[in-house]
């Protein structure tokens, strides 16, 4: 579990320090999947600061979370804050939105972007999704776009965003999930864990999980195959284009072993 969370870190934390311009590897661009690959709108991607997209979401929890003016939104594992400033302008200034992620240098280039932009409504904080630095009932609204399946305790993950809700508050998810049981070996692969593929759980467990951490009407709002969105996913690319240099070879994925779904459930008033 150390060694798989070590990875995660090292691996998104070069990610965020070629966003900024200064990656050891000689790196090309950030940008692995277009947002609007992926469910967003091309007039959303213009709203926000542009070095806040990289390119690292297989799904738009925000656009199925009816975020209304004054809510309070808590983005688990924000990246460079793309979905956050999505949800700072849907609450406005009286809302407001916490991003949390365990990678310092992601904390940073965050920061930066919400200072660059001016979301006095938006604070990142530094944290693990198994441990989250935010007090019980804080929030109305909790997202998440492609993280949980990196958390090696999920149940732990969805416990505390239940514990963050307020009573009568809302999940809404998007994340990698398995159709049919994988082979071993992918499991112990920590290429493919970073590749956001081998942490992955079968979609039935995705779904149960959430429903034990006391969430009521789990339900799937779409669906997609990921093999092609996970190609790279999580990995910093060599400076000539043919491969990673961050984390090892991307595993090779069939079509259909692997989805991207988004889900919403909501916790009791």
């Amino acid at each position: 579990m150390d060694q798989m969370k070590k990875a995660i870190r090292e691996s998104y934390g070069e990610i965020a320090r070629r966003a900024r311009g200064h990656c050891e590897c000689g790196c090309g661009p950030v940008t692995r999947v277009a947002p609007e690959s992926v469910g967003y709108v091309k007039g959303q991607v213009g709203e926000v600061p542009r070095s806040a997209s990289l390119g690292l979401g297989c799904g738009n929890p925000t656009a199925i979370a009816g975020l209304r003016p004054g809510e309070v939104v808590l983005d688990l594992g924000s990246g460079g804050g793309f979905d956050c400033f999505l949800a700072a302008n849907a609450v406005g200034p009286k809302g407001r939105v916490i991003g949390v992620d365990m990678t310092p240098e992601m904390i940073e280039i965050a920061r930066r972007n919400a200072e660059r932009g001016g979301y006095s409504n938006v604070e990142f904080r530094l944290g693990e999704i198994e441990s989250l630095p935010a007090a019980d009932a804080e929030v109305d609204v909790v997202i998440s776009n492609c993280v949980i399946n990196l958390v090696p305790d999920k149940a732990k993950a969805f416990a505390e965003a239940f514990r963050a809700l307020r009573p009568g508050g809302r999940l809404h998810v998007s994340d990698i999930v398995f159709a049919a049981e994988p082979p071993e070996c992918l499991r112990d692969d920590v290429a493919a864990y970073v590749s956001c593929v081998a942490g992955a759980l079968l979609q039935e467990e995705y779904l149960a999980a959430i429903a034990a951490a006391g969430f009521r009407d789990t339900r799937v709002e779409t669906e997609r195959d990921a093999s092609e969105l996970l190609e790279g996913c999580g990995c910093a690319p060599a400076p000539d284009g043919n491969g990673p240099c961050c984390c090892g070879a991307s595993p090779e994925l069939p079509v259909g072993l692997v989805k991207s779904i988004t889900v919403s459930a909501g916790k009791a008033g």
